[in-house]
C-alpha cells in the first residue's frame, strides 16, 4: 500500500491529544520512581525538580502550539514543524534523534512495567527477570500496535479512570493512616550518590509524555486545534498531580525516609503501603497508565520514521502502510531497536538516555518557534503568539539541562546532529516547503540595511567592490566573471547581468529560465555571483538604467564591469556608457582578456601609473584584492611609471615608495625615462611583455570623441593579452588608498 495513505478514523482533542500525553506523564516514573525521588532529595528540592523538568516542557509545549496553530500539522509530530520550519536537514538532524526518543522511551516503558510484575514472580522460579520480561513486552505491544492505531487509543478512557483512581486511593491513604512533618533536607547517600542532577535526569522523562500526543499529528481531525489545546492541558495536569503526589509521599507517617528510597524490584511499589485498598488500585492504574505510554511510543515513533521516509531522509520502503493505515513497517523497525536497547541494563540508564534525546529535542523545537517569531515572515500568523524571548528561555534551559544532566552525552548528542546535518546537507536535499532560514537571513539583511542607511555617510577606508558585470553570454565568458570574482575577493558583491535589447511586451525571452541558466552555469565554475537578466529598449541608456538602480541601502555596486567589445564601433559604444558612467558616480572596469582566464602560475601584476584622473588608487587596490586570491597570491605587485628626462626619476621613484608604504601594499616601484620619438603604447608593451595582467587608467573621452580614443585605446592594449582599464569615477575617487 502506498506510504501517503492515512487512517480513516480521525481523532478529536480529548482523545487524540490530552489522553496519550497525560497518561503518559502519569505513568511509570510516578508510580515507581517518586518515592525514590522524595527519599533521596526531600520534598522542597523534588518540588524544585518537578517544577524545573515542567517549566521546560510547558514552554516546550507553547512553541510547538504556536508552530502547529500556522500550519497543517501531518504525519511525523514534532519532527514535521522542525523540518517545515528550519528546513529539511535540520529537521532530519532532529528527527532521526526524536525517533530514537520514542524507540528508548518503549524500552522505558517496557522495564517499568517488568519492574511491576516482578513481585507477582513465584519465588520458586528465582530472581524475575527483568530485562527478558521487557524484551517479551516489547514483541507483545509492538505487535499490537501494528495492527490499529484506533483500539489502542479509546482503551486510555478506562485506563484514566484507573490512574485517578489510584491518586484518589493515595489521597485516601494518607488521610486515614496519619501524617508527619516531611523531609527537608537530602539524603543522596541513601541511593544517589551521584547526587542532584542523577536524580533529576532520571527523573525528566516523567515530564516528556506531553509530546505524545503531537506524535499522532497526522491522525489528528484538527490539528492545529487540537495540539495546542491538549498539550498545554495535560502539562498543567501533570504537573498539578505530581506535586500533589509529591506532598502526599512526604507527609505520609506510613513509610520514612530510606522506604522511599529503596529500589527492590521484588516488592510492590511504595505506593502500596500507603493508598487506600493497596495493590488493588495501585497496580491496575500503573499497569494502565505504563500500557498506555508504551503504546503511544509504539505509535509515535514508526510515524516519525514514516515521516522521515516519505521525505526521502530514511529508505522509502519504511514509509509504507497497511490497509489499516498503520506504518507496519516501520513499527517493527522500532520494535527492533526497542529490543536492542534493552542490553542497556535497567531503567535508569535507559531513562538518562532518553532525557539527552528528548532535550535536544526541545532545543530545537523552542528554536524553531524563536527564529520564526525573530523572522517575523508575513506567513507566520500562530493562533497562539508566544513571545520570541519566552522560546528562547525554552530554549536555553533545554541546552543547560543537558549539559548539566550528562556533560558527556550532551556532547555526543550535539556532534550526533552535527554529524546528521552535515551528512544531509552534503547530500543535498531539496524540500517543497519554504521554512524560516530564508526569512531569518532576510530579517538579518534587512536590519543590517537600515543599520548602513541610518549610519554615518560611509568613508573612504569602509569602500568595497560591489562589482555589476554586464556580458551578453555569460555561460561563455566565464573567465571575465571570474576576474571580477578575484577582484572582489569576498569583500563584496558581484552581480552579472545580461542585457537583452528588445521590446518588453513583444520579446519572447523566459527571464527567469535564462536567470536559472546563468546561476547553473556559475555554480558549474564554483563562482559566486548574483544573477541578474534585464530586457532594455536601447542598449547604452539601458546599461546606465540598469547601473543607477542596481542595490540599495549602502549596497549599490560602485563600479561597472564590461568585456573588451569588438571592433571599433563596440569599443566606441562603451566608451560613450563610461563617459556616462562617470556622471552618475560609477567607477568603470574594462578587461580585454584571453578566451578563458583561467587559474594558472601567474608571477607578475603590472600598474601603469600616470597620476591623472585618480585613476591610480582604484588600479592599485584592484591589483592588492587580485594578489590576495591563492591563484595570483605568488605574483609580484610593479607599479611603473614614465617620466620625460632623467631629473625626474628621483623624485618620482620617491614618491611611488612613499605612496606604497603608506597603502601598507607590497609593491615595486620602476620609473623609465621616455626615449626621445618612441611612442608610449610601444613602450608599455615593451616593459610589460612578461606580464601576466596590466592595470591602465582609462581617461574618460570628451563627448564626440570617443571613436578617436576607441582607436588610441585599440593601439594601446594591442600588445597585452591580458589588460584591465580602470576609471575611477566613484565618490572616493583618489582616497581608496
Amino acid at each position: 500500500v502506498n506510504g501517503a495513505t492515512q487512517p480513516t478514523q480521525k481523532f478529536g482533542t480529548f482523545l487524540g491529544v490530552f489522553l496519550p500525553s497525560v497518561l503518559t506523564i502519569l505513568g511509570v516514573m510516578m508510580y515507581l520512581r517518586f518515592g525514590w525521588v522524595l527519599g533521596n532529595a526531600g520534598l522542597p528540592l523534588a518540588l524544585l525538580i518537578v517544577l524545573m523538568a515542567s517549566s521546560i516542557t510547558f514552554v516546550t509545549g507553547l512553541s510547538a502550539s504556536a508552530i502547529s496553530t500556522n500550519m497543517r500539522v501531518g504525519v511525523g509530530g514534532e519532527y514535521f514543524m522542525v523540518s517545515r520550519s528550519l528546513g529539511l536537514e535540520l529537521g532530519g538532524a532532529i528527527g532521526i534523534p526524536l525517533f530514537l526518543c520514542r524507540t528508548l522511551s518503549l524500552t522505558l516503558y517496557a522495564f517499568g512495567l517488568a519492574e511491576s510484575v516482578a513481585p507477582l514472580w513465584p519465588v520458586a522460579w528465582g530472581p524475575p527477570p527483568i530485562q527478558w520480561l521487557a524484551a517479551a513486552i516489547i514483541v507483545l505491544i509492538t505487535a499490537i500496535a501494528g495492527r490499529s492505531a484506533a483500539a489502542t487509543l479509546k482503551l486510555q478512557v478506562p485506563i484514566m479512570v484507573a490512574v485517578g483512581a489510584s491518586v484518589l486511593a493515595l489521597a485516601a491513604g494518607v488521610a486515614l493512616g496519619g501524617v508527619e512533618a516531611p523531609e527537608m533536607s537530602p539524603h543522596y547517600e541513601r541511593s544517589a550518590g551521584a547526587g542532584f542532577w542523577f536524580v533529576f535526569a532520571v527523573f525528566f522523562p516523567a515530564v516528556t509524555g506531553f509530546t505524545a500526543g503531537i506524535g499522532m499529528s497526522g491522525d489528528l481531525e484538527n490539528p492545529k486545534r487540537s495540539i495546542p489545546r491538549g498539550t498545554i492541558l495535560a502539562v498543567v495536569t501533570g504537573t498539578a498531580v505530581y506535586l500533589g503526589v509529591l506532598v502526599m509521599l512526604a507527609v505520609s507517617a506510613q513509610v520514612t525516609g530510606d522506604e522511599l528510597a529503596t529500589l527492590d524490584a521484588s516488592a510492590p511499589p511504595v505506593w502500596t503501603r500507603i493508598t487506600l485498598l493497596g495493590v488493588f488500585l495501585v497496580y491496575p492504574g500503573m499497569w494502565g497508565a505504563i500500557l498506555s505510554s508504551a503504546f503511544g511510543s509504539a505509535l509515535g515513533g514508526p510515524r516519525v520514521l514514516q515521516a522521515l521516509a516519505s521525505d526521502g531522509l530514511a529508505p522509502r520502503f519504511l514509509a509504507r502502510t497497511s490497509r489499516t493505515g498503520q506504518p507496519t513497517i516501520a513499527t517493527w523497525t522500532a520494535g527492533g531497536i526497542a529490543l536492542a536497547a534493552v542490553a542497556l541494563g535497567d531503567l535508569n540508564q535507559v531513562g538518562r538516555w532518553v532525557t539527552i534525546f528528548f532535550l535536544t529535542l526541545y532545543v530545537m523545537i523552542n528554536l524553531s518557534a524563536t527564529l520564526e517569531r525573530l523572522a517575523r515572515e508575513p506567513s507566520f500568523r500562530p493562533t497562539i503568539r508566544v513571545p520570541w524571548f519566552v522560546s528562547l528561555v525554552g530554549c536555553i534551559g533545554a541546552v543547560v539541562m543537558m549539559f548539566l544532566v550528562n556533560p558527556v552525552a550532551c556532547v555526543c548528542a550535539v556532534c550526533i546532529e552535527v554529524l546528521i546535518y552535515a551528512y544531509l546537507r552534503s547530500r543535498a536535499f531539496k524540500s517543497g516547503w519554504g521554512d524560516v532560514r530564508a526569512g531569518m537571513w532576510t530579517a538579518i539583511a534587512r536590519y543590517a540595511l537600515l543599520a548602513l542607511r541610518k549610519g554615518q555617510r560611509q568613508a573612504a577606508r569602509n569602500w568595497r567592490p560591489h562589482i555589476l558585470l554586464f556580458t551578453a553570454n555569460p555561460a561563455s565568458r566565464m573567465g571575465l566573471v571570474r576576474m571580477a570574482n578575484w577582484f572582489n575577493q569576498n569583500r563584496g558583491v558581484v552581480t552579472v547581468c545580461e542585457a537583452i535589447v528588445g521590446d518588453l511586451a513583444t520579446t519572447e525571452v523566459d527571464l527567469e529560465a535564462r536567470r536559472s541558466d546563468m546561476e547553473r552555469a556559475l555554480e558549474a565554475d564554483g563562482l559566486v555571483a548574483f544573477s541578474e537578466v534585464h530586457i532594455v529598449e536601447r542598449f547604452e541608456a539601458g546599461i546606465v538604467d540598469v547601473a543607477q538602480a542596481n542595490g540599495y541601502a549602502g549596497m549599490q555596486s560602485n563600479t561597472v564591469m564590461f568585456g573588451w567589445p569588438g571592433g571599433a564601433d563596440g569599443l566606441t559604444r562603451t566608451l560613450r556608457i563610461v563617459g556616462a558612467m562617470s556622471r552618475i558616480k560609477r567607477n568603470t572596469i574594462l578587461a580585454k582578456l584571453p578566451f578563458e582566464a583561467g587559474p594558472a602560475e601567474h608571477r607578475k601584476i603590472d600598474v601603469w601609473w600616470r597620476g591623472m584622473q585618480y585613476n591610480g588608487d582604484l588600479m592599485l587596490l584592484l591589483a592588492y584584492l587580485l594578489n590576495l586570491n591563492p591563484e595570483w597570491r605568488r605574483a609580484r605587485i610593479a607599479i611603473r611609471t614614465i617620466v620625460d628626462s632623467e631629473d625626474e626619476v628621483a623624485p618620482m621613484t620617491e614618491k611611488l615608495h612613499a605612496m606604497v608604504s603608506e597603502a601598507r601594499i607590497q609593491a615595486e616601484a620602476h620609473v623609465m625615462v621616455r626615449p626621445t620619438g618612441r611612442a608610449v603604447p610601444e613602450l608599455l608593451q615593451e616593459a610589460s611583455a612578461d606580464a601576466d595582467v596590466v592595470f591602465l587608467g582609462l581617461q574618460e573621452p570628451r563627448p564626440g570623441e570617443e571613436a578617436e580614443a576607441a582607436e588610441r585605446l585599440n593601439a594601446l592594449v594591442e600588445g597585452f593579452d591580458t589588460a584591465i582599464l580602470v576609471r575611477s569615477a566613484g565618490p572616493f575617487a583618489g582616497q581608496l588608498l
